[in-house]
């Protein structure tokens, strides 16, 4: 039987359940990344469960978010990790080493492979030909310990692409036209696989570009063939050895087909503050920009950086505007060195950003007040930039550094400014000594793990209580992200430790949400979140759950929940209820009381989840479509309960 990519990538790789559509499968995962904002916690996980050495092909631990080090706590941190890493047989890349996309792109990624990653924007590796998914540390420390990761066998839809893209279209362009077309919420249980002949028109990178920000669209994972281009590039890094063939079968099926014309692609934009909230710069042309931030593992590698090189040359950034340039990774910044690039970018008045996410999570190069931001980055939610009132814009390289020129948005394609050809090199250069490998066996039984002060333990949830005794201490709309939930920038480096960690938990929407929540859990009460569609946008980290977990919240109650968020709160103890019928959310205040009688044999038993309000005596009915294992995880009280059980 004919089969696509994705489907041949995963029946090679399924270990459990049944290969039926919305089905729960488990699957062997080859490859597993971290980076040190989740892989600290990821890593306390792995020891918690009595694992003794990783089990997969390959496991690679990166410390590209929090970089900047100040204070004790991240370089504690990341000391920590390089220990764990030489303890249990983990590749550890130093900080400095670049992006974690970005770097495992270059030197570890294998079509036809599975990378499972505790960051949201794991997926990239699909520009390579992997199913690579984004998961909170939990998961993804049961990985590395041999256990299978859990999904739904997903629906598939294949992207075709046809024509190629004109001069100063990009593929930052093609995926905000996706964006378009899918928006960023209902694509749950979707993965997507690109085909069609414009595919070969894209290089690696560019693929890449476009598979990174299918996680702002909500699917699981995006899929690029492992073609000539493909082996190209591989050979070019050193690694031809690595390559195999992968293309979908002669009359392989899908759920849906979705046509782009790349000839009819033009630049456009992401405005605030939605990656999903799409224009064509033609419709902003004009507007003025006070900041302009070129990297993030989105749009970084070395095409990216040269183009914007030669876009600079002979010209000064805007005195109203400022530039940002993070190269992607130590390679990128060395290939840009010799190729004289980085003086064309520092000639034109930039500022040379390390190689690692910075701007991107909100990290340092925050925008003024009310500033307009234009960022080649995958996410501009409010706040995230540091600043919680900036204007941030997702564009393209080339259109960033054609507005730090003008100091405006502006169309590349009538600046003036000759577009700039740029090839992807023959041969990259290699220099592997940012990495440290792990020792043989025998020799890792004496490494100590260092642990610093800011390092707690990984907080475990109690058993799922028979009764519900719940209060709601907070309703929100739609389309919460994590970064609202849990605040990353300068609050990162209390990843660590939990307790402090959570007195931030909505900290933008209602900073007195810790203080009821701990008051109230004390008390020996449950709490209770209620939201809108989409909930849990955006990142991975599984702080979102975790941290509200440790505050005593027991349910989520939402109109729909994004994928990693709903298997965080799960793995953490805290169930995801449906509204069954979604105009109850509007009878709910925050303070009502909400309580259930039958709350763990519900979940037991399959059945649905029948609330009581007290205030208004009305039965909300809720679903929890849970797998058997699941049901097992939640009523344990959650994954580390659950496996340390087992």
């Amino acid at each position: 039987m004919a089969q696509n990519i994705i489907e041949k990538i995963l029946r090679a790789h399924l270990r459990a359940g049944e290969f039926v559509k919305g089905k729960e499968i488990g699957i062997r995962i080859d490859q597993t990344l971290t980076q040190d904002a989740t892989g600290t916690m990821a890593y306390l996980q792995f020891e918690a469960m009595g694992l003794k050495e990783i089990k997969t092909d390959l496991s690679v631990s990166y410390v590209d978010h929090n970089t900047v080090q100040a204070g004790f706590e991240n370089a504690d941190d990341h000391r920590y990790l390089q220990t764990v890493a030489a303890r249990y047989g983990i590749v550890f890349s130093r900080p400095g080493n670049g992006i974690c996309h970005q770097v495992h792109l270059e030197r570890f990624g294998k079509p036809g492979t599975t990378l499972l990653g505790s960051d949201s924007h794991t997926p990239t590796g699909g520009g390579i030909g992997q199913i690579a998914i984004g998961a909170g540390g939990l998961d993804v420390a049961v990985a590395m310990g041999g256990g299978y990761f859990y999904t739904a066998c997903p629906r598939v839809y294949l992207v075709k692409l046809t024509g190629s893209l004109q001069p100063w279209c990009t593929a930052k362009d093609i995926v905000l036209k996706m964006l378009e077309t899918l928006t960023t919420k209902g694509n749950v249980g979707v993965m997507l696989e690109y085909g069609g002949d414009g595919v070969k028109t894209l290089s690696v990178p560019q693929r890449a570009t476009i598979a990174n920000m299918g996680a702002e669209m909500g699917v699981t994972c995006s899929v690029f063939p492992s073609d000539t281009v493909t082996k190209r590039f591989l050979k070019a890094q050193g690694r031809e050895q690595d390559w195999t063939e992968l293309k979908a079968d002669r009359g392989a099926q899908y759920d849906r087909v979705i046509e782009i014309n790349l000839n009819d692609i033009e630049p456009m934009a992401a405005c605030p503050h939605s990656p999903g909230n799409v224009k064509k710069i033609s419709e902003l042309e004009g507007m003025p920009v006070d900041q302009v931030c070129i990297g993030s593992c989105t749009n970084s590698s070395y095409r990216d950086m040269m183009t914007v090189a030669s876009i600079l040359r002979g010209h000064k950034v805007a005195k109203t505007s400022s530039l940002g340039i993070a190269p992607g990774s130590r390679q990128v910044l060395q290939m840009l060195c010799d190729k004289n690039a980085v003086k064309d970018m520092i000639d034109a008045g930039a500022r040379i950003l390390e190689s690692a996410c910075g701007f991107c999570i909100g990290n340092h190069f925050s925008p003024k007040s009310k500033g307009v931001s234009l960022r080649t980055s995958n996410r501009n939610f409010e706040a995230r930039s540091g600043t919680k009132d900036a204007q941030v814009y997702l564009v393209s390289p080339e259109v960033a550094a054609v507005a730090a020129i003008t100091g405006k948005i502006t169309d590349p394609r009538k600046a003036g400014i000759a577009y700039p050809e740029i090839k992807e090199p023959l041969h990259f250069l290699i220099d592997d000594t940012m990495f440290i490998m792990p020792a043989e066996t025998e020799n890792r039984e004496s490494v100590e793990v260092f642990r610093g002060p800011n390092i707690g333990e990984p907080p475990r949830n109690t058993k799922m209580p028979e009764k519900l005794d719940g209060t709601v201490m907070i309703r929100v709309g739609d389309k919460i992200t994590t970064d609202h939930i849990m605040p990353a920038g300068p609050r990162l480096k209390f990843r660590s430790n939990v307790n402090k960690y959570s007195t931030f938990v909505f900290e933008n929407v209602d900073a007195d949400f810790h203080k009821r929540c701990a008051e109230n859990r004390d008390k020996g009460g449950h709490n209770i979140i209620v939201a809108g569609e989409s909930y849990g946008q955006g990142s991975s980290r599984e702080h979102a759950a975790m941290c509200p977990m440790y505050l005593g919240v027991k349910a989520v109650l939402a109109k729909s929940f994004e994928r990693i968020h709903a298997a965080n709160l799960i793995n953490f103890g805290i169930a995801p209820l449906v509204f069954k019928n979604q105009a109850d959310y509007d009878t709910i205040q925050a303070g009502d009381k909400l309580v259930c009688d039958e709350w763990l044999s519900s979940f037991e038993q399959g059945r649905p989840v029948m609330l009581k309000n007290e205030r208004t005596g009305a039965i909300i009915e809720c679903v929890c479509a849970l797998s058997a294992r699941q049901k097992a995880i939640l009523t344990a009280g959650g994954m580390l309960n659950y496996t340390t059980n087992k």
